[in-house]
């Protein structure tokens, strides 16, 4: 039997995941046809090292993990992004992580000290500072081999590292002074919500100091984004 003109021919196919469906004359529907036009764009893989050494202010690192895990679960652009986790980081773990998983995007979480370094673990959980200069070295061994985007330090006093990191990255997120935690904890989701849905670093760092102000947490000039205009 011919057709009609007006017949709507509406076809689903593939695994329907949460994907928005668009319903329209002739069109063929489904997360099917999303799925593909995704399918061949490499994902961006996200390693967020945790560092809370012994003798050191206890921090939610548990809970910063989650939420940002969670965020980007929800994310529009979910299936881009690969989340790598390393917990109680010792400098060798760090170098380790870096190998195992060359990622585009670096989260610290953790203690910093100004310019004497950011606070790591030693063999048995006691407080090892690591240097700018120290951090930066392994960023420029790194910065082509995983093509790194952007790098955050999601620790007090984190700034001096940020500006030694971002001789050799395109983006690094510091902290100027001490942070509160659950105002740390608004800065990053609001940062890797806005990432997850597509926006630049730029605009997702600008996300981040938002939901640090919406939910009243103060602090929220604290954050920095330094910019190499080079790699950028």
């Amino acid at each position: 039997m011919a057709e009609s003109q007006n017949t709507r021919n509406i076809s689903i196919g593939g695994n329907v995941s949460g994907s928005s469906i668009v319903v329209g004359d002739g069109n063929v529907v489904g997360s099917q046809k999303q799925s593909e036009s995704t399918a061949d764009q490499p994902k961006r893989k996200l390693l967020i090292l945790a560092a809370n050494p012994k003798n050191t202010a206890q921090l939610r690192l548990d809970q910063e993990v989650r939420d940002i895990s969670e965020g980007l679960k929800r994310a529009e652009h979910r299936d881009q992004f690969e989340i790598a986790q390393r917990w109680a980081v010792r400098p060798r773990d760090f170098q380790r992580a870096m190998l195992e998983e060359l990622p585009q995007i670096v989260h610290f979480s953790g203690h910093g000290k100004g310019e004497a370094g950011l606070y790591f673990e030693d063999e048995v959980g006691e407080p090892k500072l690591v240097t700018g200069s120290a951090l930066a070295s392994l960023f420029k061994l790194f910065s082509l081999k995983a093509k790194i985007e952007c790098v955050v330090l999601n620790g007090c006093y984190s700034q001096a590292q940020a500006a030694a990191i971002v001789q050799h990255v395109p983006y690094a997120i510091g902290m100027t002074q001490a942070v509160g935690d659950q105002a740390a904890i608004e800065f990053v989701v609001g940062f890797y919500d806005a990432l997850g849905s597509g926006e630049s670093v730029e605009f997702a760092f600008e996300s981040g100091k938002v939901a640090m102000e919406l939910n009243s947490t103060g602090y929220a000039e604290m954050p920095v984004l330094l910019v190499n205009e080079q790699n950028s």
